[in-house]
């Protein structure tokens, strides 16, 4: 991709050609971005991109990005969208730790408190909690549901779309479903939440801000990551969304108060009985 840029640039229009020279000097960078953000950091019109992508033979920016991030993962070991083909392990290091606490303190500065407050009530009077997730954000949602259910509610986790989906028909006006998706676009995830809403259960959703989801869930818990999934495997939005569960974990744990302890307590020794 990068060298049919180089090869076309000569007969691209002065201000596409200005897009080009910024496309191969940071392309790691324009992959993250949208149109809106990559027109202001280039100096360019969204129409200047839209011709630029459509002289190099692509149907428009989306597809542009996708080819762009293909090209410079090729050979790369780790699917990570800032390590480069011959990083050396202290790069490495230091990019994935950078990206990762980058991304926590983004979430962490821009994370609604009220909106906190807000899911940690339902799920603090909740009598069933329900835990949905597809894919790489279903290992999440069971992660979650690992420590909610040492709380001594009666909790579960799903990954499976069939069983999720029918899974929410059976809640109850007193139950919650926490829904967990990077996107909010994927249809199962939407419509589970959608099943839940229909027989009278609230829905916490951890997702995307502008989002579908987002959107349809009674609390939405929006951490918005610059992470390119169309190639690079979830990594810090995963991390992000670990976190907000611990959050609530915690912030449930403190509303139910004495009990917690007693339950947390017994649990522990069961642990402790069976080492060595």
């Amino acid at each position: 991709m990068l060298s049919r840029i180089e090869a076309l640039r000569p007969s691209l229009r002065p201000s596409e050609q200005k897009l080009a020279d910024y496309v191969l000097a940071r392309p790691g960078e324009v992959i993250t971005l949208s149109m809106t953000d990559l027109a202001a950091r280039a100096a360019v019109s969204q129409p200047t991109i839209a011709r630029f992508c459509q002289a190099l033979g692509w149907s428009g920016f989306r597809e542009f990005k996708l080819k762009l991030a293909q090209s410079i993962a090729v050979g790369v070991p780790f699917v990570h969208q800032d390590v480069v083909l011959g990083e050396d392990t202290t790069g490495i290091i230091g990019k994935v730790f950078d990206r990762a606490l980058s991304s926590l303190m983004q979430v962490r500065n821009s994370l609604s408190a009220s909106a906190v407050e807000a899911a940690i009530a339902l799920l603090t009077e909740a009598h069933r909690v329900e835990f949905y997730g597809s894919g790489n954000s279903g290992i999440v949602a069971a992660d979650i549901q690992h420590k909610f259910f040492r709380l001594g509610i009666p909790t579960v986790a799903y990954s499976d779309p069939h069983v999720f989906a029918m899974s929410a028909l059976t809640l109850s006006e007193r139950d919650v479903a926490v829904v967990v998706s990077n996107s909010g676009r994927t249809h199962d995830i939407i419509e589970a939440a959608s099943n839940a809403l229909s027989v009278g259960a609230r829905v916490v959703a951890i997702t995307h801000s502008e989002s579908p989801l987002a959107r349809r869930a009674t609390v939405a818990l929006v951490a918005d990551v610059a992470e390119n999934t169309n190639i690079y495997t979830p990594m810090t939005s995963r991390l992000v969304h670990l976190t907000i569960g611990d959050i609530l974990v915690v912030g449930v744990g403190l509303r139910r108060g004495p009990e917690v302890k007693t339950i947390l307590t017994r649990a522990k020794a069961a642990v402790i009985s069976r080492r060595s």
